[in-house]
């Protein structure tokens, strides 16, 4: 039978399920971008807060590409069970948090009913970096924000808000974005210049947009997976299971427009400034991943705890991560930038995540600016190797064209394909390149990745 609150009974005692009357919580958290990240992460936290007898924290869940957790989650009224792996430890709970899935288009009506209910505080994102509909200045596309995007629906909702004068909202950026919560309300003002000027002054006065780190490794579910979950729950079949590792990070900057869950009584940090921890995270742990997946791949290898198994690829990573990042980085007060290293690195090497290399190599073009070009740009007296091989895979990873799933996957794939390889670095991050941006490569660069090329050819 599948998963649902008429037959949550039927699943082992042994399981924790949610000690607090779903139906009568309201919604007061509607997130964008509902995939396994978000239900690993932000829900895991609020349905703690609401065992721990919070109310009215449950979050309307919206889908703006796909229905496929829509199709997962609503036959199961929103249940799913998070199992975490750690080498040989399983653990299994269900979460309660989800109230519903909606998809935009089908379901706009509902979901600007929940944006704008005066019972809804907080609206969260994580959309990845695509989904900020960002042109190649970080200026928002407007164009691409009017089609399918958040922006559209949020703006309606100020206007009800505004009129109705239900106050404003917080919206909490959660994606791997530098600043993201600066980022993401640079872009909303900018829609509502466009699109509802009149708004502009109500959304300064009564929202604000926090800064924000997450942390969790939550590989894509595979059946192996859900067939493993409907182990651990007997009788019942869970279609949206998440599956993720034991260590889980949040960091909040602490300026919220209204309410909120107490997310610091359950391990989240509520702090005065996200950015040391923000900049370590993007330039230390998602470099390494992005230098893991595209070595990796290049090595023919599946997933993360194979690649770092290599020895040559350690090396790398290590090098990234100690010698390259961690001295760009202005760390915190009782921030151990050594000790996150090794904890990079154990987290890496645990074979019961199974993270692929494919899910970490989609959308570089997004990613790699912060994860490897700012480090770079904060390094001008230092030729960063252990990125510059990792760029080197990259665009191996391009002219190989496997695995490649990027929103501009068809042009990078053509200017590789049609530039010399002892120009392709210059043509591809210099001045007036697809990539360019603060770091400008030298002639020493140029060789060193036209080299590494030659190797992997």
């Amino acid at each position: 039978m599948r998963l649902s609150a008429d037959s949550i009974h039927a699943v082992p005692q042994e399981v924790p399920r949610p000690g607090y009357d779903r139906a009568a919580q309201q919604v007061g958290i509607v997130h964008f971008g509902i995939g396994a990240f978000h239900r690993a992460h932000q829900a895991w936290y609020t349905d703690a807060c609401m065992n721990g007898g919070e109310r009215d924290w449950m979050i309307a869940g919206v889908s703006l590409r796909s229905g496929t957790v829509a199709q997962q989650l609503d036959p199961q009224d929103g249940l799913y069970t998070l199992v975490e792996r750690s080498g040989e430890r399983v653990e299994a709970r269900v979460i309660g948090a989800v109230q519903e899935v909606l998809v935009g288009g089908a379901d706009d009506n509902a979901i600007l009913s929940h944006l704008a209910a005066p019972t809804t505080h907080i609206v969260s994102f994580t959309v990845t970096e695509k989904g900020y509909c960002r042109a190649g200045n970080g200026s928002l596309d407007l164009v691409a924000a009017r089609e399918g995007s958040f922006y559209p629906h949020l703006a309606r909702a100020m206007r009800e808000r505004k009129q109705a004068g239900s106050g404003g909202l917080t919206l909490l950026s959660c994606d791997n974005l530098a600043h993201n919560g600066d980022r993401l309300a640079q872009l909303m003002r900018e829609f509502l210049d466009a699109e509802a000027p009149d708004l502009v002054a109500w959304f300064d006065a009564e929202c604000t947009c926090p800064n924000s780190m997450v942390d969790r490794i939550v590989p894509a579910a595979t059946p192996a997976d859900l067939d493993a979950a409907q182990g651990l729950l007997g009788a019942v079949r869970d279609e949206g299971a998440v599956f993720t590792e034991a260590f889980s990070q949040w960091v909040i900057e602490d300026r919220f427009a209204g309410p909120r869950p107490a997310w610091e009584n359950h391990g989240a940090q509520l702090v005065s400034d996200v950015a040391p921890y923000e900049t370590a995270k993007l330039r230390m742990l998602n470099g390494a991943h992005s230098l893991l997946a595209y070595a990796g791949l290049s090595r023919g290898y599946q997933f993360v705890h194979e690649a770092v198994a290599d020895p040559a690829l350690r090396t790398l990573v290590e090098r990234l991560m100690r010698d390259e990042a961690a001295p760009t980085i202005s760390a915190a007060s009782g921030q151990d930038l050594g000790a996150y290293a090794d904890r990079l690195l154990a987290r890496f090497e645990d074979p019961a995540l199974r993270h692929r290399l494919a899910q970490i190599a989609m959308d570089g073009s997004e990613k790699l600016p912060q994860r490897w070009l700012e480090t770079l740009a904060h390094n001008p007296q230092q030729q960063c190797t252990a990125i510059l091989s990792g760029i080197a895979a990259w665009l191996w990873h391009l002219t190989d064209g496997r695995f490649v799933d990027d929103p501009r996957g068809s042009e990078l794939r053509a200017l590789v394909a049609a530039t010399p390889r002892d120009q392709l670095l210059a043509t591809m991050f210099g001045e007036g390149g697809p990539l360019a941006s603060r770091w400008s490569p030298s002639d020493a660069d140029c060789r060193y990745v036209e080299n590494k090329l030659g190797e992997l050819s």
